[in-house]
């Protein structure tokens, strides 16, 4: 048996019907890991050359033909140092990180999926996908980054999601909602797109300092930290990414006192209705109340 150090963990997302098309969709970076899990990703990678993504996504077609396979999939893949790959497994899903592949193709996965069971044949050929730009997708948990991403159930009290041009969120959260102990921790997840990787990773930070959360613990600072590190700026990720650079980390007390700040003042406008100039009563945000500020 090989151990891989340090190793990126790099994926591609395949779609195969029943009339013996298989193509793929590129690839996804996805070594930011805690626990093995992922938590962010991205695509395109930084250490794929076209001649290796192209190697690499003939690979997967060819594991998927190989098994008959008929579904969207993932062939997932180990790539070492010396830029050789092996073959992981096939994640015969959609996987969590999906939308990435979305925002750069323009496609949509869940639907080519229903038809692919529906027993349709792909419309798509392999040279009619040319992903555009870059876009990178934020796990975003209910766990604390400061004990090892435990769980961390509970009742949202306050949340604020951020929102614009090129972001996307999947979430099935609301405010009030019991985020249980039984389940996997994820509450919802945060995709950006832009032109660059450097415009969409400015543009995840912006958009993780505009989510706020309050009543569970959530990684949502962690990852901004770990945007804004030079490692990652420099697209150095590998699977041990964490440990190697953020063993210990801690949040920033004065935001986290903010936070505090705004959820003790939402609850405040919640008890101090007013009328207005309609007579239906209002109460006021935290971002009403604490004037012009952000997290």
């Amino acid at each position: 048996m090989k151990n891989f150090h340090p190793a990126r963990h790099i994926e591609f997302q395949v779609l195969a019907d029943h009339h013996g098309h298989t193509i793929h969709l590129y690839e996804r970076e996805c070594s930011i890991q805690r626990r093995h899990q992922k938590i962010i990703e991205e695509t395109p990678s930084l250490a794929l050359s076209p001649e290796l993504r192209e190697e690499m996504g003939n690979a997967a077609v060819k594991a998927a033909k190989s098994a008959r396979y008929a579904n969207a999939g993932t062939v997932e893949f180990l790539l070492d140092e010396e830029n050789r790959f092996y073959f992981l497994e096939i994640n015969t899903r959609l996987q969590v990180e999906h939308p990435i592949t979305e925002m750069t193709t323009g496609l949509d996965l869940v639907r080519l999926q229903i038809e692919i069971a529906n027993g349709r044949e792909l419309s798509l050929g392999q040279a009619d996908i040319r992903p555009r730009g870059h876009a990178l997708e934020c796990r975003i948990y209910a766990e604390d980054p400061e004990k090892d991403f435990f769980p961390s159930p509970g009742t949202i009290r306050f949340m604020k999601e951020p929102g614009g041009p090129g972001i996307r969120i999947d979430s099935g959260i609301y405010q009030g909602f019991e985020v249980p102990v039984d389940y996997d921790p994820i509450l919802a997840k945060l995709i950006v797109h832009a032109g660059t990787r450097e415009g969409a990773r400015a543009k995840m930070i912006k958009a993780l300092q505009d989510y706020t959360i309050l009543g569970v613990k959530t990684p949502i600072e962690f990852m901004t930290d770990v945007l804004n590190s030079e490692p990652f700026r420099e697209g150095r990720v590998f699977t041990d990414f964490i440990p190697a650079h953020f063993s210990g980390w801690k949040p920033d007390r004065d935001l986290a006192d903010v936070a505090m700040m705004a959820f003790l003042a939402h609850g405040q406008g919640k008890a101090g209705k007013k009328k207005t100039s309609l007579g239906t009563e209002k109460a006021p945000s935290p971002w009403d109340t604490l004037g012009n500020w952000k997290l």
